[in-house]
């Protein structure tokens, strides 16, 4: 007997009737061990036409197991040195005694391929499995409200992802489309996959709903600054949206109103995930309250078993004016969190804060020595399918500080 991991090239399967013919075993050839057992196995008559089949084609088995429930014994054979593998089948199918005559064909497991030129360059997507978790879900239709500054609705890398957009600071289009920061954070979470264009969002298939409620404070910067009214603002438009996750990649201290918005958002079924505050301790934190998924950098892992990490040093996303360009800090790694968590609502629209804060701390404190969240784990938790394998770790990068009540 051959291999049956010898390469698939050239084999073929062939079956022939097997009618049943209970096999009685002997006592310990089952794993109970009981006699009397019977179990479903090769004919005489099958195997001596399977051998028949040898002698004639000059074929040579490497496996036989027979398949009760198409009444067949089947055989992995390799033809002679030479022969045409099309040719013999054509004449294996012809003769009476084969039920079926195939070629051995090769599957793969269902990674993904893109065509975006720059997915290689995508060191959080890599680190976080994000790849291999598309197949399952790439966020289809889950609503994700990005509560920030303005959006570069016209990049050519979130083509069809935005599904609204609205400026609660002011009336300048022209500026809400030249804004850094929350260009960045859609980019990480919903840029186009197979464009031809840049880079992959870490949920592809979702909707971006672009809510400017912080104003950039410099030109070519990420520093910005938002306050309750606009924030305010922002929430409840997001709540008459139908946002299934907010995005806030904000730190700030706590807000009577904004505080009170958040409770009723998540009595409504909203997702809110946040960046963590700084963790000085001057003040408490506006989203350090109980259903507010807490975000901060896998390369700055502090001893808070509250947070979820994920990468946050030199990630490329989108910038302005159809750019691309790489940025760092707890804000980039709180979008790459809620891009994982609309795989997961695409998946299951029901999970809540708490089942999706679960299943994402799970994905990493099993399968990554720094604790970042696993896209592929987590996803397949909530499918049932169990195959995916860790990410690889990436070297320990230094912290990225923030700037308080500001998009980090």
């Amino acid at each position: 007997m051959g291999r049956v991991d010898e390469p698939a090239e050239g084999l073929i399967i062939a079956a022939v009737d097997n009618e049943s013919a209970p096999f009685v075993g002997r006592s310990g050839s089952t794993p109970r061990g009981y006699d009397g057992i019977t179990v479903y196995g090769p004919t005489a008559d099958a195997r001596r036409v399977m051998h028949s089949l040898e002698v004639d084609y000059g074929l040579r088995e490497l496996s036989a197991w027979p398949i009760e429930s198409l009444h067949l014994h089947c055989a992995v054979l390799a033809p002679p040195a030479g022969v045409d593998r099309a040719a013999l089948l054509v004449k294996l199918s012809q003769d009476p005694r084969i039920k079926l005559a195939q070629p051995l064909q090769t599957f793969a497991t269902r990674t993904q391929n893109y065509n975006d030129p720059y997915v290689s360059l995508q060191r959080g997507f890599q680190e976080m499995n994000v790849a291999e978790a598309h197949p399952w879900s790439r966020g289809d239709g889950v609503r994700i409200a990005i509560i920030d500054t303005g959006v570069d609705i016209l990049h050519k890398d979130l083509q069809g992802n935005i599904a609204a957009a609205a400026n609660f600071v002011d009336r300048d289009t022209e500026q809400f489309r030249r804004d850094r920061h929350g260009t960045e954070m859609a980019g990480v979470i919903a840029a186009v996959a197979n464009n031809r264009e840049g880079i992959v969002g870490i949920a592809p298939a979702s909707r971006i709903l672009a809510y400017k409620a912080c104003w950039q404070l410099s030109a070519d910067a990420d520093a910005a600054r938002c306050n309750s009214y606009t924030l305010a603002q922002a929430l409840v438009a997001a709540f008459d949206a139908h946002a299934q996750a907010i995005n806030l990649s904000i730190a700030g201290p706590d807000d009577p109103l904004l505080h009170s918005l958040i409770q009723e958002g998540l009595r409504r079924g909203i997702v809110f995930v946040a960046a963590a505050a700084p963790g000085d301790g001057e003040a408490p934190s506006l989203f350090h309250q109980p259903g507010v998924i807490e975000v901060a950098g896998a390369e700055n892992r502090s001893t808070d078993s509250s947070l979820l990490y994920a990468p946050s040093h030199e990630i490329l996303t989108l910038t302005p004016g159809s750019h691309y360009d790489f940025a760092s800090g707890d804000s980039i790694a709180t979008a790459e969190i809620t891009g994982v968590v609309s795989l997961l609502l695409a998946k299951n629209r029901g999970l809540s804060a708490a089942a999706l804060q679960d299943l994402l701390r799970e994905s990493g404190i099993r399968l990554s020595e720094n604790g970042r969240v696993d896209a592929c784990v987590a996803v397949t938790a909530v499918v049932h399918d169990g195959s995916c394998k860790p990410a690889a770790d990436s070297e320990h990068r230094p912290a990225v500080g923030q700037n308080l009540y500001a998009p980090n």
